[in-house]
């Protein structure tokens, strides 16, 4: 039965809602950036540029790096948006317009976040890079899908509920980890291994006390201190898990990298960011082209 007008929203020219993208504009290699003045900056590597599109806070450009076709698109932040995103570079994949049905050949995405994050563990150094192994999100986007078939670390996410005393007003942690077929690709002695947070906000969520106060202020000491079978939270930012969710239920390859631009245990910010973010725009683009 095909999809009702009200449920895949198409513009006039018949390109995807919110992204403003048709079919033909999306490599099978796409790379998700935050800040939408960041596209700029991973897209100045480019050979050739064929797509430059802009609506709201979603960039995209598309081009060619080393001859391979690589798309790059903003997402804004928070999980909120990642739920756009992700659900709308699958139906550019999956579904046919014309039609409005699923396909029957369905296309995987690799999906490579390139973001910026604050290290929670002293050994882990401003302007260094992390990719994320797992994440652990604390946001509620993934139970408003059917996600009983997507494979969770329940034991990881209930040892953190009793390590943190987590508050049941609170949503429920969750644990998803990343493509290990990306992770291998991209990882190297350059990088390190990360258990990365996602919050769903940037002040009180990861602990930020300005004029509101916050319902546990221990919760970044707790952070820290939570260890699992080896694992320890390494850093926190908005995104990552919610990519690593629903690209496991949509069957696409996701992995995040993140450039650390502040460490919140011992106060340090980087003194120059911007060259930390495009350091790890290089690496991430020359991993993505090595044979």
């Amino acid at each position: 039965m095909p999809f009702k007008a009200s449920e895949l929203i198409l513009n006039p020219d018949g390109s995807i809602y919110h992204l403003n993208l048709l079919p033909e504009h999306i490599a099978s290699t796409v790379i998700l950036v935050g800040d939408p003045d960041r596209v700029d900056l991973v897209s100045q590597y480019f050979d050739t540029i064929e797509l430059k599109k802009r609506k709201r806070e979603f960039h995209t450009q598309t081009g060619t790096y080393k001859n391979k076709r690589i798309t790059v698109i903003s997402t804004g932040i928070g999980p909120d948006n990642i739920d756009i995103v992700l659900n709308e570079l699958d139906a550019l994949v999956n579904i046919d317009f014309e039609k409005k049905k699923i396909k029957e050949n369905l296309r995987p995405l690799d999906i490579v976040r390139i973001g910026t994050s604050g290290s929670i563990q002293k050994h882990i150094p401003v302007d260094s890079f992390v990719i994320s192994k797992q994440a652990i999100g604390f946001d509620n986007l993934l139970t408003f899908y059917h996600c009983q078939k997507l494979e969770l670390l329940n034991d990881v996410s209930e040892s953190f509920v009793q390590h943190t005393n987590w508050s049941k007003n609170k949503s429920k942690p969750y644990v998803v980890e990343c493509s290990t077929s990306l992770y291998g690709r991209l990882k190297s002695h350059r990088t390190i291994e990360g258990f990365t947070g996602t919050n769903v906000g940037f002040y009180g969520p990861q602990g930020r006390i300005l004029r509101l106060a916050i319902e546990d202020r221990e919760l970044n000491s707790k952070l820290a201190t939570f260890k699992h079978n080896g694992l320890s939270i390494t850093n926190l930012e908005m995104e990552t898990s919610a990519i690593y969710g629903l690209s496991k239920l949509l069957n696409h390859k996701a992995v995040s990298l993140n450039a650390i631009i502040a460490n919140r245990a011992t106060g340090k910010f980087s003194n120059n960011p911007r060259e930390t973010i495009e350091g790890l725009i290089r690496y991430t683009l020359d991993k993505l082209t090595e044979n």
